[in-house]
């Protein structure tokens, strides 16, 4: 990678010691408890930290039905946007790992929303956001709900599709968030799906923009890709996801889905075991439509303190395979982000 290409991360997660137990998964023995800062991220990525990063929701507790009623439902996700008006602003409190000088270091910010409840909940909600989030709102460029563990069908409600469109005539992006190792195919059917619902008939430049993340999470485990079903799958659902318009691709979340031997490994080696699904995402979104991401923390998860690096590593040997010029290195590491999420100017 050249010195002088600068780096968006455009997926990482932070959270306060003083607001974990609001966390919906974060159980005292889960490796991801306690205090994840700016300050560690910033060891983590030493010798290449980013010119500024993307921040995601972190799954806080929520209730829907609560959130439809009075909005009671809502406050922590509310209370998230809080702790990042303060980082993004640059007024920490003591003790919760950064500093006013890295405020400019967030780029953009993507809370939770309760899409499930509608566009008139929507609403709502997102006027919520706007007055919690005070100054810092031009930095919230979109929303996320996840989908991974949701029952299937979930995408697919007319409340939920109606969210959509709503997020599209404001000019917000959705972070799209599923699992196809974990779900199977018939998660990334009704993605299909629900893009096509959610873009049918609307002008496209109010059609909502689909940031996927994590590449889908495709089973990293497979060993002879040419005949796994698995494989197949995902690979025939990334190529039509490509096709939809507004739609762009996050290199990240691999180390999960990988077998444990794998992530302890040599970047080198991790790029050659995955190398097929590295090259189906370049091949059908181009470098254009593709971004790099770390998923920091997540990715430390039994693979360590160096993952953010080897992640990078990977990433970097792709680009270099795949014999890409400086322009297309530069909107991977930076430039789709950017573009993707709206971020200076950038449409």
């Amino acid at each position: 990678m050249a010195a002088d290409i600068p780096i968006i991360d455009a997926h990482i997660h932070l959270y306060p010691e003083s607001e974990v137990d609001t966390l919906a998964w974060c159980t005292p023995d889960h490796p991801l408890h306690g205090q994840h800062s700016l300050e560690e991220y910033k060891a983590a990525s030493a010798g290449s930290t980013p010119k500024g990063f993307i921040f995601l929701e972190t799954d806080r507790k929520n209730d829907l039905a609560a959130g439809e009623k009075d909005g009671s439902g809502w406050q922590h996700p509310l209370e998230e946007v809080a702790w990042l008006k303060r980082f993004a602003t640059g007024q920490p409190k003591p003790g919760e790992g950064h500093t006013a000088d890295d405020a400019s270091l967030c780029a953009a910010y993507i809370p939770w929303a309760p899409l499930p409840s509608g566009a008139a909940a929507m609403e709502r909600y997102i006027n919520l956001v706007k007055q919690e989030a005070g100054e810092s709102w031009p930095k919230v460029k979109g929303f996320r709900y996840l989908l991974q563990d949701k029952p299937s069908g979930t995408m697919l409600t007319d409340k939920f599709v109606e969210s959509l469109r709503l997020l599209g005539r404001k000019g917000l992006v959705f972070d799209l968030g599923v699992d196809q190792h974990n779900r199977g195919r018939a998660q990334l059917e009704e993605v299909v799906e629900m893009i096509d619902r959610a873009h049918d008939g609307v002008p496209e430049d109010q059609r909502v923009t689909f940031i996927i993340n994590h590449m889908c999470k495709p089973d990293l485990s497979i060993y002879n890709v040419q005949t796994s079903p698995s494989f197949i799958a995902w690979r025939t659902a990334i190529f039509t996801l490509s096709k939809c318009s507004r739609t762009y691709m996050k290199l990240s979340g691999a180390f999960p889905e990988m077998p444990e031997s794998l992530r302890k490994r040599s970047p080198e080696d991790i790029f050659d075991a995955i190398a097929p699904w590295l090259s189906v995402v370049l091949a059908a979104f181009g470098s254009s439509r593709i971004m790099f991401a770390s998923d920091w923390p997540v990715c430390t998860v039994d693979v360590g303190d160096g993952a953010w690096a080897k992640w990078k590593a990977v990433v970097d040997r792709l680009c270099w395979m795949a014999s890409l010029e400086d322009d297309e290195k530069r909107m991977i590491w930076g430039g789709t982000a950017l573009k993707a999420y709206g971020i200076d100017g950038e449409e």
